[in-house]
Formats: C-alpha cells, sequence, structure tokens
C-alpha cells in the first residue's frame, strides 16, 4: 500500500495536484499495485517553507516555482528494476502533461509489514 505525498510551492491549482497525482498513482499501477491501492496527500508550501537548490545536483535546468517532490512510502521489497521501470513510467507521464523531468524529485520510503495498521489498530501480515 503505497503512501503518496506531493510537496509543491503555493499556489498550484487543483488541476495541477491531482495531473501529478494522477501520474504517480498510473505508474504505481503500471508496476503492479492494485487500482484501488491509493492513499494520496498534497503539502503545499509557502517559498519560506520550502527551500530547494535550484540545480542540486548536476541538473539540466534549475528548478522553478513548479519544483514538485514527490514520496512514495511503500512495503520494502521492491527490486531497482520495479523503481526505475516506475520512474521512466512516471517521468514519461509527466513530461506528457508539459512539467520538466529536471523539475521533479523523488524519494522511495520502505517499511516493513509490521509498521502499517490501515484501519482499526490492526497489523496485517503480522
Amino acid at each position: 500500500m503505497p503512501l503518496v505525498t506531493v510537496t509543491v510551492r503555493k499556489p498550484k491549482p487543483p488541476a495541477f495536484k491531482a495531473s501529478v497525482l494522477d501520474a504517480v498513482h498510473a505508474a504505481l499501477v503500471a508496476s503492479g499495485v492494485p487500482e484501488t491501492d491509493r492513499f494520496q496527500r498534497v503539502i503545499e508550501l509557502d517559498a519560506a517553507d520550502f527551500r530547494y537548490d535550484p540545480s542540486y545536483p548536476d541538473l539540466g535546468s534549475p528548478r522553478g516555482e513548479d519544483f514538485v517532490l514527490v514520496e512514495i512510502l511503500w512495503s520494502v521489497g521492491r527490486s531497482v528494476k520495479v523503481k526505475k521501470r516506475l520512474l521512466a513510467d512516471l517521468m514519461e507521464r509527466l513530461a506528457a502533461q508539459g512539467l520538466d523531468p529536471e523539475h521533479v524529485m523523488v524519494c522511495f520510503k520502505e517499511t516493513t509489514w509490521e509498521n502499517w495498521s490501515f484501519a482499526g489498530g490492526r497489523l496485517i501480515h503480522a
């Protein structure tokens, strides 16, 4: 069950946020995540609260106001091949929407099953 967090600078229209979240979800589904497995949130911050280097590390063009940080928290065990395919798919989808892939940072975070309680305080698979 991936938990997706997208962080952007204010203000972003709902359509921008929805298009990024939809692209992430489509890439996750293409990588084998069930379609109904959607848990997403957007954190929209003032420029003073979302600080980043515009060019680190070795970007082709400086990050601008549309810089997007995508964090994907999911269960441990995905191979690097799966992550690379997901990234390629996601960047293709975002580029098709007009977002420069150079301005998208993705962070994978992994946890084990005993660290998830999806509802009711129950630990599944533990």
